[in-house]
């Protein structure tokens, strides 16, 4: 175990129960997605990449200046 969530871990016995509970369903969590193995993606995700695929292949890309529009959007620029 590292330093860090040793520490963590130590500082969390001091922690409210509602705390407590939080951070072991949260750990309980990723426990249980590092048990999965390999990921498969959905019938949907795979349907996007396809999309995707086939926008790519048919040369549809955002030009230069419509993607920094949208960046700008949301840095609120």
């Amino acid at each position: 175990m590292n330093k860090v969530l040793s520490d963590l871990l130590d500082r969390a016995k001091g922690w409210p129960k509602g705390a407590q509970d939080e951070l072991a369903r949260v750990a309980l969590q990723i426990e249980a997605e590092l048990g999965q193995g390999d990921y498969h993606a959905t019938p949907e995700e795979l349907a996007g990449v396809d999309r995707g695929l086939r926008d790519s292949a048919d040369g549809k890309f955002a030009s230069a200046a419509e993607v920094e529009a949208t960046l700008a959007k949301y840095r609120g620029s």
